[in-house]
């Protein structure tokens, strides 16, 4: 579900799991497992991309609906895991968008420290649109990335294009042509940054959204039982069904 080549002194990693790289507990325990080899390894900058047609279409919500509270249970401590993971990389990351970064997909995408994007491709985070919460983890995420412009994005649950993505702090620059190439040259570009010097700083600009997280078990056991809770778990079957139709 992980891939992960060399590009140079860069990593490459992309998700390859179904049709558009739906997130489940398995895809995000091997995305964390992964993020902390490479971390431990001494691996530098770190390119992130998806398989196909989507970058991540966000949580795998039929397995929501099939496994209902068992599942979510481990899916809100597995989602928090890897978007921490991701957020405290120490080397710079570069998050190549070359489709749908939906939900879930949209979070794992903020938390790279640079967003490359497709002219086509569709980012934002519509968790709000489904009916849940966010855990602590993916609001601190999505704060950090949009600044003044996080109640707007996170409240309205839109999804957005190009400029206007720039534009709500989503993402940084729209690349036509060899979007994974760009964003390799602009990984490369910041690895040749010292590493400690790079390091460090990153570490102080994140210190406090990592500290929210950090404290935020009260709030996502709130979050993970509005999840499981039976309503909710009507809303996200409605949902689902809508999507069917369309």
């Amino acid at each position: 579900m992980i891939e992960i080549e060399a590009a140079g002194a860069v990593q490459v990693l992309t998700l390859s799991s179904g049709r558009v790289n739906a997130q489940d507990v398995e895809l995000l325990k091997e995305l964390t497992d992964a993020l902390g080899e490479l971390q431990h390894s001494g691996a530098g900058a770190l390119v992130i991309t998806g398989a196909g047609r989507a970058f991540s279409a966000g949580v795998d919500l039929n397995r929501v609906v099939d496994g209902g509270t068992d599942y979510t249970d481990r899916l809100i401590p597995a989602l928090s895991e890897a978007f921490e993971a991701m957020f405290c990389y120490p080397g710079p990351t570069v998050a190549a968008i070359n489709g749908a970064a939906i939900a879930g997909g949209c979070v794992l995408a903020c938390a790279c420290d640079r967003r490359l994007i497709s002219p086509e491709a569709q980012i934002g985070a519509s968790e709000v649109r489904v009916g849940v919460p966010f855990p602590v983890a993916a609001l601190e995420v999505m704060r950090y990335a949009c600044g003044d412009r996080a109640e707007d994005v996170l409240l309205g649950g839109r999804v957005y294009r190009g400029d206007e993505a720039i534009a709500n702090g989503l993402v940084h620059r729209v690349v036509a042509d060899d979007l994974v190439g760009a964003a390799v040259a602009e990984a490369a570009d910041l690895g040749g940054i010292p590493a400690d010097a790079y390091r460090h700083t990153k570490v102080q600009l994140r210190a406090p959204a990592l500290a929210r997280m950090r404290e935020g078990a009260l709030v996502d056991s709130e979050v993970t039982q509005l999840w499981g809770a039976e309503e909710t778990q009507r809303r996200i079957a409605a949902y689902v069904e809508s999507l069917k139709r369309r």
